[in-house]
């Protein structure tokens, strides 16, 4: 395990990015919040991390308290990786960073690698209300838990149990939200979003 680097400044910015700071971290804190993941998943879904780098960053995450590692019963008897509570806290860090860098996104270049879930902290921030939200997109399904206070904030595929709201819009529409250029409200008025389902979050969405 690498020895904690320090930028050794008295200020809270600092040692908050003492801990956060390296490169990769925060993405797989933004994969973690999906809930339990094992290394294997991990590694599928940071295109670009090299073995070592992630191996190194989960162990350094584990001793700094933002991650906890354990294992599966069988017959799973496997290793995986979650947040701590601590580490659960920099949700809203990685949602006003990525509020931030809504304007840098711009259109998809050739060489950006793309998952679906990685669309579900944008809309996370979209959704009006709370409860269980399923997206269908061209590039797969996951759902989200909006409102959530603990647990997985979203998760792929369907919704574990009923969804309060489904919605099915094409990339480009989920694209635009992403990068800020349309709501998500503006979308289901320019009927660029399919809303079905029944709660709160689906009734608001059609009340626009």
């Amino acid at each position: 395990m690498s020895p904690r680097r320090s930028y050794d400044q008295y200020c809270s910015a600092a040692r908050a990015l003492d801990l956060v700071g390296d490169r990769w971290t925060l993405l797989i804190v933004r994969e973690l919040l999906a809930g339990p993941r094992r290394y294997t998943d991990l590694h599928a879904d940071l295109p670009g991390v090299s073995t070592d780098v992630l191996a190194s960053r989960l162990k350094d995450m584990e001793r700094d308290g933002l991650t906890s590692r354990r294992r599966l019963p069988p017959p799973g008897a496997a290793y995986v990786y979650e947040l701590t509570e601590r580490g659960r806290e920099l949700l809203p860090v990685l949602q006003a960073l990525g509020k931030w860098g809504e304007g840098e996104l711009g259109e998809r270049r050739p060489t950006d690698a793309v998952r679906a879930h990685w669309f579900a902290l944008p809309l996370l921030r979209a959704l009006p209300g709370e409860g269980i939200v399923e997206v269908r997109l061209e590039e797969g399904e996951f759902h989200l838990h909006a409102g959530a206070e603990e647990g997985p904030v979203y998760g792929d595929g369907p919704a574990p149990g009923a969804a309060d709201a489904r919605l099915v819009m094409d990339a480009g529409t989920c694209e635009a939200v992403a990068r800020g250029e349309m709501t998500l409200t503006d979308a289901v008025r320019a009927g660029r979003v399919t809303v079905t389902g029944e709660g709160t979050v689906a009734k608001a969405l059609r009340e626009v």
